[in-house]
């Protein structure tokens, strides 16, 4: 991996970081007018419109003649975009958006327990103790609620572990067809999947709502659910997925800033004693082990 290669994958990450900092408030406030799962539905709908006029740009229709990629593809969209994005949005719904984002950050120490601990024996003193200051900041977080845990926490934790499994068939496919590619499959699938879910269980749903929540779904398809992971499925495609997880630090650092701005929502002081432990582990889980071998066999 060149030096340019890092350089464009952790900007990619850092850039995709802020987008997503954004995705609890933006998702928050359509659920005014709108249930979990029609926002949702609208969401990846208007991410799907979103890939097709880029695919359609750039001329990558062809790419989907690629089927060996098809069973990747199935995997990231069955983990990523339906499983990993129900527990979200209806984690969303019972908890606060500051919850969301820091357990949310548990994700790095799944990852590292995927990419490196059950992959190789030899685990750096560093990355030992990374990992349990991560546990330690999600216990922070969870804590209040310890003897009435929010189901919202439990999800996001939940969606949190499963994550790692959804970027391994990203990456996987990433190595035969675009990032755009991957994302307008999953956007349509997970879309027409959810839209079927909801009406299935007749969520709430009017014309009306859905106009009043219209800017906000447009701003989570094109942007959250659009861009910003373009910009994560191209940064794990130049670096590794722990080094791209300790990056995304830097949302919710943004979700909390907005959620206090926009929202009202101030930090808790239990929010703010998790954020500290998290973002000293997940330095202390980028730190390199010499015999490191992911980023390489990954990245080529």
């Amino acid at each position: 991996m060149t030096k340019d290669t890092e350089k464009q994958g952790e900007l990619f990450i850092l850039s995709g970081a802020f987008l997503w900092g954004l995705f609890p408030i933006i998702t928050l406030l359509s659920y005014a007018t709108l249930s979990p799962l029609v926002s949702l539905t609208g969401s990846a709908l208007f991410a799907a419109v979103f890939f097709s006029i880029i695919i359609t740009i750039q001329r990558r229709w062809g790419e989907f003649a690629q089927k060996n990629s098809y069973k990747d593809l199935f995997m990231a969209t069955l983990i990523t975009a339906i499983i990993f994005y129900l527990l979200t949005f209806f984690g969303l719904q019972h908890t606060t958006p500051g919850n969301v984002s820091i357990i949310a950050l548990t994700e790095v120490f799944f990852s590292y327990l995927f990419f490196h601990v059950w992959q190789k024996d030899n685990i750096p003193k560093e990355h030992v103790a990374g990992a349990l200051l991560m546990v330690l900041g999600a216990i922070f977080v969870l804590y209040p609620n310890v003897h009435t845990p929010r189901i919202g926490d439990l999800l996001i934790l939940l969606a949190a572990a499963i994550a790692p499994f959804g970027n391994y068939f990203q990456r996987r496919a990433r190595k035969s067809v675009s990032s755009q590619t991957i994302m307008l499959f999953r956007s349509v699938i997970s879309g027409l999947f959810v839209l079927f879910l909801a009406m299935m269980v007749k969520a709430p749903f009017s014309t009306v709502d859905m106009q009043t929540s219209l800017i906000f779904l447009a701003i989570n398809g094109t942007f959250m659910l659009g861009v910003s992971k373009i910009f994560w499925i191209e940064g794990i495609h130049r670096i590794s997925v722990v080094k791209a997880n300790a990056l995304s630090a830097l949302a919710p650092l943004i979700t909390l800033l907005t959620a206090w701005a926009v929202l009202r929502i101030p930090p808790t002081l239990w929010q703010v004693l998790a954020f500290i432990p998290m973002f000293i582990g997940i330095l202390l889980l980028g730190v390199k082990n010499k015999q490191e071998v992911l980023a390489p066999q990954e990245n080529n």
